[in-house]
């Protein structure tokens, strides 16, 4: 008789469908138009990212506090959102108008308003993704607030421990001593289930320089908002406003910003020129081009290394500037964004650079026209490019951009690495489908390198949000037969975009070239090394200089 192994699911498959879940949920929440995210409704999402625990929110599944998830996720989310009973996500609808002041998150280019003392807006103008990025994080947050709330109430009257009250003391008032402080941290500590030292130690990552102790504010409203939901039944509430389920998904940002573009093309007589367009930062190609003319003196006394460093500086500001002026005085036109993307856009006419480089030089009608757009944000990237690649009417006459080469770097985890590598992909896979796109890339692992930074080929996994990763499923990824060598949240929507253009729609030539680079901003896969754990820093100087230069190069030589 035969026997049969049975095989329980193993992690990466909960986890998986852990996040197919979270997905499906979030858009029945959005269709629906409200939900509570501590009630029935919010169940699901809550049970979810419980079974997920992605690497970034570190312990959510356990009963202390996760003190470095709730930074990633404070940073993300505009500042007083922690005391917002009525959470409402909307779009453009003329906020910037009034007399609401914008709030941006120091981590996310998007608005938001104070409308009253329990009322925040949220405005969404990038799509879906920056609904699944704002949901998740709130339901951390949320998740987090209902711990603080189980480990200060004492009875079913609301009673609540010491250690609330002394905190709640240090909150209301208005200047604390050192003293003073460390007493309050004392007491928080005991509330989050951490030591005095990790309180302390994150504590000055929360301030700003209006609230010092603004850590202690965030903890104090994050628990007093759990304790009136369970207590006074007072539920938090999230909802979607009409206008932003009526509007989403028909790229009526993205329209608006393409044909602004492909208006100053016209304007400036550059339509029918060969166009290169990257997807970038708003520096590192203006860098590279302009800083050897613009920084002959600061280039004699130092290598271009720590030149590229020094610009990197905020504080570096006559060094930017001194860049910026010889850019628009020699070909490049700088648009900033009007059109609710929050992606500017630099174009370079390189006929009026007058570059010394042999390498960057170009003249007459073959100078190549670059058009440098600032990173999308996951879907928002097929929106953008699909409108980009689209013809331009004029009189009722198309117009097709001569589009040559479309390259795409940016920051993406690596699974196998550290931080400052980096990946060249020949393929984008996207989660939770089997939707995959091969490519000829144009820049090899060659070309990158014996520069001093480790250099990974193979296939990128394009998620559905970063925040919601796990090692299970990433494991899975890198040591199965995908070999999949890091995530991120645009690739396979822009290579969406350009086949469908290229190989479908015929609006741009069928051979186009393409380049994609990541530089490694995290590995989730080691502990301490995840989005969480802080920023590149200067470390990340080095391969975006790299790839800007070898996609500049390749660019001219065409």
């Amino acid at each position: 008789m035969n026997t049969f192994k049975t095989q329980g699911r193993n992690r990466a498959q909960e986890s998986s469908n852990a996040i197919e879940r979270l997905y499906i949920t979030m858009r029945h929440l959005f269709n629906r138009g409200f939900y509570k995210p501590m009630g029935v409704s919010g169940e699901t999402l809550r049970e979810a990212l419980l079974t997920l625990r992605p690497e970034i929110y570190g312990s959510v599944g356990e009963d202390k506090l996760e003190l470095n998830g709730l930074l990633y996720v404070i940073d993300r989310l505009p500042i007083g959102i922690e005391e917002c009973r009525f959470i409402n996500l909307t779009s453009d609808e003329g906020y910037a108008n009034s007399h609401f002041q914008p709030i941006v998150p120091p981590k996310r280019r998007r608005n938001c308003y104070r409308i009253d003392e329990e009322q925040m807006n949220i405005e969404i103008t990038r799509g879906r993704s920056e609904i699944y990025d704002i949901l998740t994080h709130l339901t951390f947050m949320f998740i987090e607030s209902h711990k603080i709330m189980r480990r200060v109430v004492i009875d079913e009257e609301g009673s609540v421990t010491r250690d609330w009250k002394k905190l709640e003391k240090a909150v209301l008032q208005e200047n604390l001593t050192e003293a003073e402080r460390e007493i309050a941290l004392t007491h928080t500590a005991n509330i989050l289930g951490r030591t005095f030292n990790e309180v302390r130690m994150i504590h000055p990552l929360f301030s700003q320089p209006k609230n010092e102790e603004r850590f202690l504010h965030i903890i104090y409203h994050l628990g007093k908002l759990a304790i009136d939901e369970v207590i006074y039944n007072n539920k938090r509430i999230v909802t979607f406003s009409p206008v932003l389920r009526e509007r989403l998904g028909h790229h009526i940002h993205g329209e608006i910003w393409a044909d602004h573009i492909k208006k100053t093309l016209v304007e400036k007589g550059l339509l029918n020129r060969k166009i290169h367009i990257i997807s970038a930062n708003m520096h590192s190609v203006m860098n590279t081009l302009y800083a050897p003319i613009a920084l002959k003196t600061e280039l004699k006394k130092k290598p271009t290394q720590d030149i590229y460093e020094a610009l990197s500086n905020p504080a570096s500001g006559k060094l930017r500037t001194k860049v910026m002026k010889a850019a628009l005085e020699k070909g490049m036109i700088f648009l900033e964004d009007c059109s609710g993307t929050n992606i500017d856009v630099q174009i370079f006419d390189t006929q009026k650079i007058m570059h010394h480089e042999e390498r960057f030089k170009a003249e007459g009608e073959d100078a190549p026209v670059i058009i440098v757009m600032d990173y999308a944000f996951g879907e928002q990237a097929y929106e953008t490019m699909d409108e980009l690649l689209k013809p331009y009417t004029i009189d009722d006459q198309d117009f097709h951009l001569n589009v040559d080469s479309i390259s795409i770097m940016g920051k993406a985890g690596i699974l196998e690495g550290g931080k400052g590598d980096i990946m060249i992909p020949d393929a984008h896979v996207f989660e939770g489908t089997a939707d995959n796109y091969p490519f000829t890339n144009e820049l090899k692992k060659e070309e990158l390198e014996g520069k001093g930074i480790q250099v990974f080929g193979g296939a990128m996994i394009t998620v559905l949000g970063t925040s919601l990763q796990n090692k299970d499923i990433l494991k899975f990824f890198h040591n199965s037969t995908w070999n999949v060598i890091g995530l991120e949240m645009e690739g396979a929507h822009y290579q969406k975009a350009i086949q469908a253009a290229a190989k479908l729609r015929g609006n741009i030539k069928a051979d186009v070239k393409v380049r994609y680079a990541y530089y490694a901003s995290d590995n989730p896969l080691e502990t301490g090394s995840t989005l969480a754990s802080g920023g590149l820093g200067t470390s990340g100087v080095k391969p975006t200089y790299l790839i800007t230069e070898k996609i500049l190069e390749q660019i001219f030589k065409s």
